[in-house]
């Protein structure tokens, strides 16, 4: 299904507040001023600074 357009508008980086972009593959949410990964688990963002991976450039953002 897919994380739809009017969400991700609304999420922002619960560390920094900055706007949050969706990966390729769909499977994730980064930060780029963060460089955190926030992982989506069953079409839901997990969106918990604890629970965020370190993002690495290969990991490409949709355009």
């Amino acid at each position: 299904m897919g994380i739809k357009k009017e969400l991700l508008d609304i999420l922002a980086c619960p560390k920094c507040k900055g706007d949050i972009f969706l990966t390729q593959n769909e499977d994730g949410l980064v930060c780029k001023k963060c460089r955190l990964l926030y992982e989506i688990r069953e079409d839901i963002p997990v969106m918990l600074i604890d629970e965020a991976k370190a993002w690495d450039e290969s990991i490409k953002i949709k355009d």
